[in-house]
């Protein structure tokens, strides 16, 4: 967890660059060092910033608000290595997403557990104007979730977490088993 670094110095101290004439005065010294004080932590945040952004190195709180910048739900109560392993594969989830193989990875990544997704919609071909459109009207998704025996899954964590990866226009309901 982060916090306040106690007497963190300034890695470029404000009143070693200013001209002769305020380097002896004890009041302009004084006021640059207040303002290193302040700006310190500015700077080794900005100077560690790579770091926020490593996967291997990011803090454990930091990790759900990079799940966000990937479009990806997160639990902040996993631990932190189970965390960074579901970042890891944010990527080959990001082709996925939006599709009934996108929910089903996005909540088997989470749970762990199995997922089925049944969807109303369909694809077809025909060279007939007037053919019937496959699936059925109303794009709606049913998300089953099969639990191991023994375990007991958390049914609104599962609905946020399908919330998050239907479209948007895509009706939806969850069923804990």
């Amino acid at each position: 967890m982060r916090g306040r670094v106690a007497d963190l110095p300034s890695p470029h101290p404000l009143g070693e660059t200013l001209p002769g004439l305020y380097r002896d005065d004890p009041f302009t010294q004084d006021l640059c060092a207040a303002l290193d004080e302040v700006l310190a932590p500015v700077l080794c945040v900005l100077d560690n910033a790579p770091s926020y952004l490593d996967l291997a190195m990011a803090p454990e709180d930091f990790l759900p608000w990079l799940a966000c910048w990937v479009g990806m739900a997160m639990d902040s109560a996993l631990p932190g290595p189970r965390q960074r392993e579901l970042l890891r594969a944010a990527a080959s989830h990001q082709g996925w997403q939006g599709t009934a193989r996108g929910i089903e990875l996005a909540v088997e990544a989470l749970l762990g557990v199995d997922v089925q997704v049944y969807e109303s919609g369909g694809t077809a071909w025909s060279t007939d104007p007037s053919a019937d459109l496959p699936g059925t009207p109303g794009a709606q998704v049913l998300v089953r979730v099969v639990a191991p025996p023994g375990t007991n899954i958390d049914a609104d964590l599962v609905t946020v977490v399908v919330a998050t990866v239907v479209p948007a226009h895509v009706a939806y309901r969850v069923d804990v088993q």
